[in-house]
């Protein structure tokens, strides 16, 4: 009975992992190159409207991917509306870009209907973002479906910016990501905003005594203390990356080595062996030589990212309003 059930065990684990892998391959670049050739087009065009009026719609933009991919794979289901969706769960709270998905879709509607899925939107509308900030481009591959089915519930075990490396790296692994991946994922943070609410405690209550982070630099603890004090408004928004806060660039990892990071889960990058060895890398003033290259690298691992338990015509669809099912 034992052997039957090890071995019942091992197909099952066989199949599950080429049905993952099926999924992958059904995502191919220029997917929409025939039965709609302008799609890519016209979603950089939503983006870009948007983002010349609120650049910081990009950061925006990148978690929202982030947050779906992360729940349900990359399924559109953090777009949908309702009670007891995706949206509704804390983690996801203070989600924005929400209405250039929309717009993109809409256009999108006009010119192609019921072509193209709203996951392949965010997908493509995320490097759209990354690139209007001075950062790198990618091929996206495209092909995803949108998923029927969307849960707050689902969506508590999200990355959290309380913590520690060990469980990032389980949250990532769980996902098929590896840590790798994760440093580089994490430098998306570099055009990123977080509310003073979510990093207050390192500055005044870090321990019971009432002491900071020891690991923030003193001179970036004043300046972080100017910008928070300590019964101020806990919604004014930060940014992750004070020295280059709206470009896409390395300088995250810079911050990270000199003390200098806002949310402890990303300083804690520095003091674990593993992450530290990527950190270093992509922190080093001889990119390519010394170090990895962060432009490139990003593009590969949000390439892996956006192919995660993605949805085909089988359990997916493509929605005429991304907001619900069909």
């Amino acid at each position: 009975m034992g052997v039957y059930v090890g071995s019942y065990c091992y197909v099952m684990i066989i199949v599950l992992l080429l049905g993952n892998e099926v999924r992958s391959q059904s995502l191919k670049n220029g997917y929409y190159s025939t039965s709609c050739p302008n799609a890519e087009s016209i979603v950089r065009s939503a983006v870009e409207s948007h983002f010349d009026s609120d650049p910081t719609i990009s950061p925006g933009l990148l978690r929202l991917h982030f947050h779906d991919c992360f729940v349900q794979g990359c399924d559109g289901s953090v777009l949908i509306k309702g009670k007891s969706a995706e949206q509704a769960a804390l983690p996801n709270l203070g989600l924005r870009g929400f209405e250039v998905i929309d717009d993109a879709k809409a256009r999108l509607e006009s010119e192609c209907p019921g072509v193209v899925s709203c996951a392949d939107i965010l997908a493509l509308a995320a490097r759209d973002s990354v690139v209007l900030s001075d950062g790198p481009s990618w091929r996206v591959p495209t092909g995803r479906k949108d998923g029927r089915i969307s849960l707050a519930k689902e969506a508590s075990n999200l990355p959290s910016p309380l913590d520690s490396v060990a469980v990032q790296k389980q949250k990532f692994q769980d996902k098929g990501l590896d840590t790798h991946d994760l440093v580089t994922l994490l430098g998306a943070h570099t055009i990123g905003q977080t509310d003073c609410l979510f990093f207050r405690y390192r500055l005044y209550n870090f321990t019971v005594t009432g002491n900071s982070d020891p690991s923030i630099s003193p001179s970036f603890l004043t300046q972080l203390k100017t910008l928070c004090p300590p019964n101020g408004d806990g919604s004014k928004r930060v940014a992750l990356d004070i020295g280059s806060p709206s470009k896409f660039d390395e300088s995250f990892f810079k911050n990270l080595r000199d003390g200098n990071a806002i949310l402890e889960s990303d300083q804690r990058l520095w003091s674990d062996a593993e992450t530290n060895n990527v950190v270093k890398k992509y922190a080093s003033r001889l990119r390519g030589l010394l170090g990895f290259r962060f432009d490139y690298e990003f593009g590969k691992a949000m390439i892996k990212m956006s192919s995660i338990d993605v949805k085909t015509d089988v359990d997916g669809e493509v929605r005429k309003v991304c907001s619900k099912v069909n």
